[in-house]
C-alpha cells in the first residue's frame, strides 16, 4: 500500500478528502474497506517480529486495520494533532481517556457543564475506583484555580458545552491544569474540528464523538482520541487494544466518507442556526436564546476569540416550562425529535428529561438547564422551512 504525504498548504477541505490517502496496488480513487478480523504472516518470524514490534504489519483488527488507520490519520490531520485513536463510541472516546490516565488516589477536576453520561463517569464512575473527582463552574476561573491547587492527573471540559452552549476559557483553564500536573481533556464536539483547535489553545487530549458531525448523517456510531503520539502509544493504545474499545472498520470507512463534505455540511448547517437563533431571539414566547455567533451571548466575545463561527447548536428556553416546551415540540412537521445532534436533519430534544434527566434537579438548575430548555441541533434544510416550522412550535405556545 501506498500513503500520500499531505502537503502543509493545504487547507481544511482539502485535507478532508486526500489527507493521508492510502491505495492498495488496485489504485482504487475511494479508500477501501477492509472487513476482516485478522491478517496473515509471510513466515513464523515476520510474526514474532510484528508482536516485538520490530516490523511494522497488521495483526488483529482489534489492534489495527487499514481502514480504522486511514480515519485515524485523516482526523489527526485535520486536527493538528500529533496522532488520533478511534474508539466504538464517543462515550468510549471519553472513559477510555480518563480511565487509561487516573489511578486510584489521583484527582479529576471537571467542569460542571457536561453532557449527561460525561458527569456520570466524573460523579459516579470514578470515585468507584478511588479516584477522587471535583466539579466546578467552568466560566469561574478562580473555581478552577482553588480546585487545581493540588495535584490532579487529568481535567475535563466542554466548550460550548452541552446543552446551554456555555464557553470556558480553554487556554486559561490548560494554564492552570498545567500546574497541577494534570492533562487536560476537552471535548470539541460542538465546536467541531473546523471551528476550534484546543491543542492550540493548549490542550492535551481532544475527544470526539464522531457519530455527531463527523458522520452527521445518522448512520453510525464512533470516536476519537487525539493528541501526542507518546501519550496515545505509551498511556491510551495499549488501554483501548486490551479493553476492546475500537472502532469498526466498516464505521471508520462511512465516516471516511462523511469527512469528505464535512466543511460544505458544517458551514451550511451554521448559517442556518445563525438565522433560527436569530429568528427566535425576536418571539415573546422565547424567553432566552443561547447562540455563541450571537453577541447577546455571555461570553460571545470568547467565544470568538476561541471559535471561528458560531457552530451548529443552539439552545433557547420556552415560556411555560416543561409543558409549554412539549406543546413547542410536538408542534413541529419538518424538525423531528431526537436526542442526537450534529445531523444532517434538524432535532431538537428537552434536555431536562433526555440527555441530562439522570444529574437531577438540582444540578440542573445550577446549570440553567430549566424545564423550558430546548437545545436545536440545526441542519440543512432550507432555513425559511426551519422558521416556518419553528413557527408552528411558537403558535402551540401562545395558544396554551
Amino acid at each position: 500500500m501506498t500513503e500520500n504525504s499531505t502537503p502543509s498548504e493545504w487547507r481544511a477541505a482539502t485535507r478532508l478528502l486526500h489527507a493521508g490517502e492510502e491505495r492498495t496496488p488496485y489504485g482504487e480513487t475511494s479508500e477501501a474497506l477492509f472487513l476482516t478480523s485478522g491478517f496473515v504472516y509471510d513466515s513464523a518470524e515476520q510474526a514474532e517480529a510484528t508482536f516485538l514490534g520490530d516490523v511494522q504489519h497488521y495483526q488483529y483488527s482489534r489492534i489495527s486495520n487499514p481502514t480504522v488507520a486511514a480515519l485515524e490519520r485523516r482526523l489527526a490531520n485535520l486536527e493538528g494533532a500529533e496522532d488520533c485513536v478511534t474508539t466504538s463510541t464517543g462515550m468510549g472516546a471519553v472513559s477510555s481517556a480518563l480511565l487509561a490516565q487516573v489511578r486510584a488516589g489521583e484527582r479529576v477536576v471537571a467542569s460542571r457543564a457536561l453532557f449527561g453520561s460525561c458527569h456520570w463517569i466524573v460523579a459516579e464512575l470514578l470515585p468507584r475506583y478511588g479516584v477522587e473527582t471535583v466539579f466546578v463552574d467552568g466560566a469561574d476561573l478562580s473555581a478552577w484555580a482553588e480546585a487545581l491547587s493540588k495535584p490532579t492527573s487529568a481535567v475535563l471540559l466542554e466548550s460550548p458545552s452541552n446543552p446551554m452552549l456555555d464557553i470556558l476559557d480553554i487556554r486559561a483553564v490548560c494554564d492552570l491544569a498545567h500546574k497541577a500536573r494534570a492533562i487536560v481533556v476537552v471535548d470539541n464536539v460542538f465546536a467541531t474540528p473546523l471551528y476550534q483547535k484546543p491543542l492550540e489553545l493548549g490542550a492535551d487530549v481532544v475527544v470526539y464523538s464522531c457519530t455527531k458531525h463527523i458522520d452527521g448523517q445518522g448512520r453510525t456510531l464512533g470516536g476519537a482520541v487525539l493528541g501526542r503520539k507518546e501519550w496515545l502509544d505509551d498511556v491510551l493504545r495499549p488501554f483501548v487494544r486490551n479493553t476492546g474499545n475500537t472502532l469498526s472498520p466498516f464505521n471508520a470507512w462511512v465516516m471516511l466518507k462523511s469527512l469528505e463534505t464535512l466543511s460544505l455540511r458544517v458551514n451550511a448547517m451554521t448559517a442556518n442556526a445563525g438565522k433560527v437563533a436569530d429568528f427566535l431571539a425576536s418571539a415573546p414566547q422565547i424567553l432566552r436564546v443561547f447562540y455563541p455567533g450571537r453577541a447577546d451571548h455571555p461570553q460571545h466575545e470568547l467565544a470568538m476569540k476561541q471559535m471561528s463561527a458560531g457552530s451548529t447548536l443552539v439552545a433557547f428556553e420556552v415560556a411555560d416550562g416543561k409543558e409549554g416546551a412539549f406543546a413547542f415540540m410536538d408542534a413541529l412537521k419538518l424538525i423531528s425529535i431526537s436526542n442526537n445532534l450534529g445531523d444532517a436533519r434538524s432535532l431538537v430534544t428537552h434536555p431536562a428529561t433526555t440527555t441530562h434527566h439522570k444529574i437531577g434537579p438540582e444540578e440542573r438548575a445550577r446549570l440553567g438547564i430549566t424545564d423550558g430548555v430546548i437545545r436545536f441541533s440545526v441542519g440543512l434544510e432550507d432555513a425559511e422551512d426551519l422558521i416556518d416550522d419553528l413557527r408552528r412550535g411558537l403558535s402551540a405556545v401562545a395558544a396554551r
